[in-house]
């Protein structure tokens, strides 16, 4: 083995992410027009994460299912509550947190111009959606990233297998297990397509455009590290009834540094899964869960909406009254677990909780255009907090139940 790849081999990968976010940094910074040149690299890693996502979470799924064997425990369940638990209380902490600021609430800059883009009318649309994503056709929902789709077929296909001969499910395993080896090679180029991520990104955008969004800036980053630091490792105490820090802080150095740059919960998919094996973790679990969880856990969508939308309510002069801002907090809450696993993909659903208050929709609009001039760190921090948070919950159920099975 080479010098180069020995030095490779003892360096971990955070490291190595690290090191590539800090030279992209400084070539931004030197020479910007090198920097965009080869913002390919991270195009190219990003690409080749979400053309293997959904074919990993397809297989996977499908292989785990296949082979589960009758009595084998699953902790599926505590894990959707998980999730759901999560996404609404930083919901409601995204409300206290903008009830709170109203000494020095957030204003956007708001015109009559309308945005063209299409969102969804309302909670019942939102709901059709996820339906009809479920029984999306399979080609199309591999050719969409359609996640929702995916595990549908996954999961169809999984029960009818565990009916077949030992052979096949053998066959399904090792496809499984070839996958898998191709993602883990996918993986180590994240240094690389981090570094062409950032430097492309500082050299075309700067910080100039975030520079009149601070304060809307600093509540919604705010409070996606309250929920990060704070409410996530109460949740996970609550659960494993052990110091939680450990685990929340190593989820979020292994999961949330590559979600940040990604900003794709379905692209981190991959990541999440090696890191699930690494802490040991229930396969027939994880490989449910994690997919799961980039579809319907989305704390960050439920912070960005809520926050985004009371910018709105306070920009308008809207006066708000408790029961309304739980009611946000509920539809927030539904409307991020409808949110896509793609960059950006929470903020077509700002219009739906915007009709709460009468906005209108050429406004609303406005406001998502707003959430994709801030999104260089809005999206980044929201998909960390997401895909680092599905690995979170799903070890915090299975180390309880560990727990409780001692």
């Amino acid at each position: 083995m080479s010098p180069v790849l020995r030095l490779l081999n003892r360096t971990s990968l955070v490291t190595q992410i690290v090191i590539g976010l800090v030279a992209g940094i400084a070539l931004a910074l030197l020479a910007p027009d090198i920097a965009r040149d080869l913002g390919f690299l991270g195009k190219v890693f990003v690409s080749a994460l979400k053309a293997v996502a959904p074919v990993l979470v397809f297989i996977l799924v499908m292989a785990s299912i296949a082979n589960h064997r009758h009595g084998q425990e699953t902790h599926i369940r505590p894990i959707l509550w998980l999730y759901l638990l999560g996404t609404f209380a930083a919901a409601v902490v995204a409300v206290v947190a903008v009830v709170a600021s109203m000494l020095f609430p957030s204003h956007l800059a708001l015109t009559t111009d309308q945005a063209a883009l299409s969102a969804p009318g309302g909670i019942v649309e939102v709901m059709q959606n996820l339906l009809l994503s479920a029984v999306d056709n399979p080609v199309n929902a591999f050719l969409n990233a359609n996640f929702i789709g995916v595990l549908t077929w996954a999961i169809g296909l999984g029960v009818a297998l565990r009916h077949a001969g030992d052979t096949t499910r053998t066959v399904v395993e090792d496809l499984s297990n070839g996958v898998t080896l191709i993602v883990r090679v996918v993986i180590r180029f994240a240094p690389l397509g981090i570094f062409g991520l950032v430097s492309a990104t500082l050299a075309q955008s700067g910080l100039d455009a975030l520079l009149g969004y601070l304060h809307l800036l600093a509540v919604l980053i705010g409070c996606m590290l309250f929920v990060a630091l704070v409410m996530n490792p109460l949740i996970v105490f609550w659960k494993i009834r052990r110091n939680p820090y450990p685990l929340t802080l190593l989820c979020l150095r292994e999961s949330g540094i590559t979600a940040f740059f990604t900003r794709s919960s379905a692209a981190n998919i991959p990541v999440n899964l090696a890191l699930s094996e690494r802490l040991g973790l229930h396969e027939d679990t994880y490989s449910v869960s994690i997919p799961l969880g980039a579809t319907i856990n989305m704390a960050g969508a439920a912070i960005t909406i809520t926050v985004l939308t009371l910018a709105a309510v306070h920009t308008l002069g809207i006066a708000i009254d408790l029961p309304t801002a739980v009611l946000l907090s509920v539809v927030a809450a539904i409307c991020a677990c409808g949110a896509s696993g793609v960059a950006g993909g929470s903020l077509l659903l700002i219009p739906l909780a915007c009709s709460l208050f009468g906005i209108p929709s050429e406004i609303a609009m406005q406001v998502v255009a707003v959430g994709f001039i801030i999104g260089v760190l809005q999206d980044s921090a929201e998909t960390a907090l997401n895909s680092s948070t599905d690995v979170l919950f799903t070890a915090a159920a299975c180390q309880a139940e560990e727990r409780r099975s001692a």
